[in-house]
C-alpha cells in the first residue's frame, strides 16, 4: 500500500511512533483522524527506507498535499545533496552542544544532524501538525526521539534555555511573501530591527523574519546555514538582512545556487546558501555561484570579498557573479538611451479595453505592450499593432470631446467608479482619477520581468507600454540601423545574471539595471 491519502501518511506515521503519545493537542486531533490500518510489511519497507536515510513520508507528503497549500505554508523540502553539503560544513566548525532547526518539515536537516553529531541535543521547530507527525516518526524510527525537542510553535515565539556550549541553527525557512504576514508580525520585525539600528521594510518575506529571529536567539561563537531563495541578495527590503549579517549575525559565506540548479524542486528558483558564525565582523565574506549539485562540496570554496566593499555594493549578486570586465570604448547603454518603466494602470482590468469599452472613442484606446509574451512573441521587431490590446488613455481635461462623445465617456465613468476604479492609490494620485497617462511610443522596448533573459523589441509600430516593459529613448537621434544592430547585440549578450532573481526564479531588470548594460561603442556596432 502506498500512501496516496493524508489519512494513510497519518496512519503510517503513527505506526511507527510505536504507541508514543507525548503529542500536542493538534497532532492528537489530527491522529484521531487516520483509522486505516497498515501491512506490517508496508510498515517495515518503510522502516528500512528511513534507516537507510530515505524520506518516504516527506516524499509522501509532497505528494498528498497540493502545491498550492504547500506554498501558502512555505513548505518546499530541501533535497539531500545540499542537506547534507550543509551539514559538512557545519561539521567544519566544531561540534555543537545543541542542534536547531527553524522549520523542520519531515526532518531531514534535524536527521542529518542526529547522526553527524551523535551527543548533541536536537531541538526541531514545525508549525504544521501534519510535518510534526511526520518527524517525530521518523525520530522515532532513527532512535533519536529522546534526544530531540520537538516543538509545535512559530518559529518567533520560541524561547531557549541558554547553552553552555555552541549552538548550531540549520534549515530551510519557509517562503511566505508578505502579502501573507500579518501587520503585528511586521511591526515585530521592524521593531526588533531597530533594536539592533537597522531600517527594515514590512515587504520582507519570512525567511527573512528567521534570520531575524535567529540572530535574537544566538549568541556570540554560534554557527549556522541557511537555504532560502536569494532574490533579498539585490531587493531593497533585503537591505536589512545584508547589513544584519554584516554587522549582527556574523556572515561568512553566500553560496548562490542558479535556477537551472534544482535546490527547491519545481520551482525554478535562484537559491542561496547562507553560513554564519555569530559574532563575526572582520573576515571577509566567501562567495561563489553555483553551477549544480556536485559542485556544492562542503561549501568549502569560492572567492574571499572584504566586508567593507559588501558594506558599499547596493546589491550583492553583482558580486556573487561578477559582469564580465568592459573592454576599451564600451559604453554604459545608459549613456545612449533612457529607459522609463510604463505607466502603471493601477486596475488593468478597468484600463485594458473590452466589451466595456465599446462605445469609447477610438482614438482614446491605444495600442500597447500589455504583456511579456507580446514582446517575446514578436522577437527583435514589433511590426504591426495587430494582435495587442487596446489601454483606455483619456486625458485630464475633456473639453476636446464632442458632446455625444462626453456623454460615451460619462457613462463609462460611472460604471469605472462604480467598480471602485478611482479609488486606488494610484487613481488618487493622478492629476485625473481617469487619465492613466500613457508615455510616448518608445522606439525600442524589453521586457521588465521573465523567467529569462530581457527581450528587447523594435518598436516600429509605435505601440505605448504599460509597466512590464520598459522604454527605450535616445538621448540623441540615431539612425535606424544602427538601433537595429544594437536590439541583434542586446539579444544576443544580455543574460539574467545582469537582472535580479527572485522566488519563483523570475529575473527583474529595473531601469537602472537597464542603463548599467554595458554595450559596444555604437561605432564598433557594424564590425559585431
Amino acid at each position: 500500500m502506498t500512501m496516496q491519502t493524508e489519512q494513510q501518511l497519518i496512519a503510517m506515521c503513527l505506526a511507527l511512533l510505536d504507541g508514543r503519545s507525548n503529542l500536542s493537542p493538534a497532532e492528537q486531533e489530527l491522529a484521531a483522524t487516520a483509522t486505516i490500518p497498515i501491512e506490517a510489511a508496508h510498515l517495515q519497507q518503510t522502516r528500512q527506507a528511513i534507516a537507510d536515510r530515505a524520506d518516504p513520508l516527506g516524499e509522501a507528503f509532497l505528494s498528498v498535499r497540493s502545491a498550492h497549500d504547500r506554498r501558502a505554508a512555505g513548505a518546499v523540502y530541501t533535497p539531500q545533496p545540499v542537506v547534507q553539503s550543509m551539514m559538512s560544513w557545519l561539521a567544519a566548525q566544531g561540534l555543537p552542544k545543541r542542534v536547531i532547526d527553524p522549520g523542520a518539515g519531515s526532518g531531514r536537516f534535524i536527521l542529518a544532524a542526529g547522526e553527524a553529531f551523535p551527543s548533541a541535543e536536537l531541538v526541531a521547530i514545525e508549525t504544521d501538525p501534519l510535518a510534526a507527525l511526520m518527524l517525530r516518526a521518523n525520530l522515532n524510527a532513527r532512535g533519536w526521539a529522546e534526544r530531540t525537542t520537538v516543538m509545535l510553535k512559530d518559529y518567533r515565539q520560541v524561547e531557549l534555555p541558554k547553552c553552555a556550549g555552541k549552538t548550531a541553527f540549520v534549515g530551510n525557512p519557509p517562503y511566505v511573501r508578505h502579502h501573507d504576514i500579518s501587520e503585528n508580525w511586521k511591526a515585530w520585525y521592524a521593531s526588533r530591527f531597530a533594536d539592533f539600528g537597522i531600517k527594515a521594510s514590512g515587504l520582507a518575506g519570512l525567511h527573512l523574519h528567521f534570520f531575524l529571529q535567529t540572530r535574537l536567539l544566538a549568541k556570540a561563537g554560534d554557527v549556522g546555514a541557511f537555504i532560502t531563495s536569494a532574490e533579498w541578495l539585490d531587493v531593497n527590503y533585503g537591505s536589512a538582512l545584508r547589513k544584519l549579517l554584516l554587522d549582527e549575525l556574523g556572515g561568512i559565506a553566500l553560496h548562490v545556487l542558479k535556477p537551472t540548479v534544482e535546490a527547491f524542486p519545481g520551482t525554478a528558483t535562484t537559491a542561496a546558501i547562507t553560513c554564519f558564525r555569530v559574532g563575526e565582523r572582520d573576515a571577509p565574506l566567501r562567495v561563489r555561484s553555483v553551477e549544480k549539485l556536485a559542485s556544492l562540496n562542503g561549501l568549502t570554496v569560492g572567492s574571499d570579498i572584504p566586508r567593507g566593499e559588501l558594506q558599499e555594493a547596493p546589491r550583492w549578486s553583482i558580486i556573487v557573479r561578477p559582469s564580465v570586465s568592459p573592454t576599451l570604448g564600451d559604453v554604459e547603454l545608459g549613456e545612449l538611451f533612457r529607459v522609463h518603466r510604463g505607466q502603471v494602470t493601477g486596475a488593468n482590468e478597468i484600463w485594458i479595453a473590452g466589451d466595456h469599452a465599446q462605445h469609447l472613442p477610438n482614438r482614446v484606446q491605444l495600442p500597447a505592450v500589455t504583456k511579456a509574451k507580446d514582446l517575446i512573441f514578436a522577437g527583435a521587431r514589433l511590426h504591426s499593432t495587430e494582435g495587442l490590446r487596446r489601454v483606455i488613455d483619456l486625458p485630464p481635461e475633456l473639453d476636446e470631446f464632442s458632446t455625444e462623445e462626453r456623454q460615451r465617456i460619462a457613462a463609462f465613468l460611472t460604471w469605472a467608479k462604480a467598480q471602485g476604479a478611482d479609488q486606488g492609490y494610484v487613481a488618487q494620485h493622478r492629476k485625473a482619477w481617469w487619465s492613466v497617462g500613457l508615455k510616448a511610443p518608445a522606439p525600442i522596448l524589453c521586457t521588465y520581468m521573465a523567467r529569462r533573459p530581457p527581450q528587447f523589441t523594435l518598436n516600429s509600430c509605435g505601440a505605448r507600454h504599460i509597466n512590464i516593459a520598459h522604454g527605450l529613448y535616445p538621448r540623441k537621434p540615431l539612425e535606424p540601423e544602427t538601433m537595429t544592430r544594437l536590439v541583434g547585440w542586446l539579444n544576443a549578450n544580455i543574460n539574467t545574471d545582469s537582472g535580479r532573481t527572485y522566488a519563483g526564479g523570475l529575473t527583474k531588470f529595473e531601469p537602472k539595471e537597464i542603463e548599467r548594460l554595458r554595450v559596444p561603442h555604437l561605432d564598433a556596432l557594424h564590425h559585431v
